[in-house]
């Protein structure tokens, strides 16, 4: 049930049945998200009903905090003002209400940019006169010459939070390469995602690409390393012909994480020569491979002027690509609109742990609250209970509201915090209320629904003020860098619960991080570390070894 707040003494006066059925009509509608709550969360909603109760009494005589009407619905020339039907995606639009107003302006170059490429896309998409001619090229079993709409296919692989990084980062080759992207949509990503560009479609059809059902690997015959290797393809237009016409009729890139390296001969300048001679190019990916295009140098000018801030490239692509359907946003909208909008401030808190870390959940508690301890994002509790934090009935002052969303897999660290302050008075006075949406307890990036709420999840994370998240998560690198912020890092753990002396360390920049950068053994060249040779690169906070791009 729905708990029921009453106050000692009152009574209803007698009233006429038609103001009795407005009154209850109000109160139906106010505990509709409550509702909707139990419906969708099962045992957690009554936790988040007593929440929700607690710190009513506070809030209910003073204007929330709410998200402006007069945002930016194009997100400063990001989204294409062409879509018409509004109702078909929802949240592409009603984001931009929640979300903080962005720390980087977009640049005029890069709204041309995605200006011309939503026009290449509808010339050149499914079911047009160019994308029949160019497919038949494909069945013919050979290149041809270099045609007038080319296409990258990109294949998913892992959790959503890489899939989510690879597409971006694919998005990004395709803007540069004047490719065309299609999106492989197997079973458990139907209709996750919106269609991002107005008047076609990104889907690849079903019977769109050979060789589907029988799959793509890192060595297989199509992959561009085999045909290095074989000879099928060479630099220097040694292999192909002239104009690739005499090449394979497509190329498969495979960039996956493999012993924390992506392959070499993909990120060097002449290794993009002989790709680009490719029509049509398959790619999978786990990784946040567009901190990579940077190394080459065919595309750094170009980068430089979408980007003129190196760490807003996910912040901005990110925003333009990715709106959740309908499903998924339902969820979004219900809960932030119920539980999170009120709120003076939210702070998201993601944690993930993987079940071979073997990092005891203490350990990782304990730093968690250290983290949101030394750096004032929590008050400290004290031993009186907390009904004794309650603001007397003729009070003017109001206390700070703090709503915490907890994302993870587990319950225990959301029934912890929340058990802490729903128990216990702050000693600033301040009303802390804490949720977790849901807590499947093991990935199931299989299952549409198990998709659809982490989706859900990460979008609640990115409208929080500000950000925990855990080290190493491609989730928390999503969330944060939509929300355009620098989280409070978690510092890695080892299995006995030992780590560095600091909780949590705030990153460089919004950025994701490359956990597996490429090996650069180039032509005539050696395998240089490029953090020491390009300046808006930095070896990441979490992994070491990694790169991200900072401004």
């Amino acid at each position: 049930m729905v708990p029921k707040a009453t106050m000692e003494g009152a009574r209803d006066p007698p009233v006429a049945g038609k103001r009795r059925r407005g009154a209850f009509t109000v109160v139906f509608l106010a505990a509709l998200p409550l509702l909707l709550v139990l419906f969708l969360f099962g045992d957690r909603a009554a936790s988040i009903a007593a929440d929700t109760q607690l710190w009513s009494q506070v809030t209910q005589q003073s204007p929330r905090r709410s998200a402006s009407s007069s945002r930016d619905r194009l997100l400063g020339g990001l989204l294409s003002p062409d879509f018409d039907e509004p109702a078909t995606c929802r949240s592409r639009y009603e984001g931009s209400k929640r979300w903080k107003p962005s720390p980087f302006p977009v640049s005029s170059y890069l709204a041309r940019k995605l200006r011309q490429y939503e026009a290449n896309h509808r010339r050149c998409g499914p079911g047009t006169a160019r994308y029949r001619e160019a497919r038949a090229q494909l069945h013919s079993g050979r290149n041809g010459d270099r045609g007038e709409c080319r296409y990258v296919v990109w294949l998913p692989i892992q959790g959503l939070g890489n899939r989510m990084l690879s597409l971006v980062s694919t998005f990004l080759y395709a803007l540069l390469t004047g490719r065309v992207l299609l999106v492989h949509e197997p079973p458990e990503m139907v209709s996750l995602f919106c269609e991002p560009f107005p008047g076609t479609s990104w889907l690849l059809p079903p019977s769109g690409f050979p060789n589907m059902n029988r799959g793509f690997w890192s060595s297989c015959p199509e992959s561009y390393v085999s045909m290095l290797e074989s000879g099928v393809v060479g630099y220097d237009n040694d292999g192909g012909g002239e104009n690739g016409s005499a090449l394979p009729p497509y190329v498969y890139l495979h960039l996956e994480n493999m012993n924390l390296r992506l392959r070499n001969h993909t990120f060097c300048e002449e290794d993009h020569l002989a790709l680009d001679r490719f029509n049509w190019m398959v790619l999978r990916s786990d990784s946040y491979f567009a901190v990579a295009l940077f190394l080459v140098p065919t595309y750094r000018d170009e980068l430089g002027r979408m980007f003129p801030a190196k760490g807003s490239v996910f912040h901005h692509l990110g925003r333009y690509l990715l709106h959740p359907g309908n499903r998924a946003w339902g969820v979004v909208q219900r809960f932030f609109d119920g539980y999170l909008a009120g709120a003076d401030e939210r702070l998201g808190v993601q944690v993930r742990v993987v079940p071979q870390s073997g990092v005891p959940f203490e350990a990782m508690y304990e730093r968690i609250v250290r983290c949101t301890r030394e750096n004032h994002l929590l008050p400290q509790v004290t031993d009186e209970p907390a009904a004794a934090a309650a603001l007397p009935a003729n009070s003017t002052a109001r206390a700070k509201t703090t709503a915490v969303l907890v994302v993870s897999l587990k319950p225990e660290y959301y029934e912890k915090l929340h058990g802490t302050y729903y128990a216990n008075a702050t000693a600033s006075g301040e009303v802390v209320t804490v949720y977790q949406p849901s807590h499947d307890g093991e990935q199931h990036t299989e299952a549409r629904a198990h998709n659809e709420r982490a989706l859900a999840e990460i979008f609640l994370l990115s409208y929080s003020d500000g950000m925990v998240t855990t080290g190493w998560s491609t989730f928390g690198y999503v969330a944060h860098a939509l929300a355009g912020l620098r989280p409070w890092l978690l510092v890695p753990l080892d299995w006995s619960g030992r780590g560095a002396d600091v909780a949590c360390v705030r990153p460089a920049s919004v950025e994701p991080c490359l956990h597996s950068p490429p090996s650069l053994v180039c032509r005539g060249g050696k395998d240089l570390d490029p953090v020491a040779h390009l300046p808006f690169l930095q070896h990441c906070e979490d992994v070491g070894f990694g790169l991200k791009l900072v401004d």
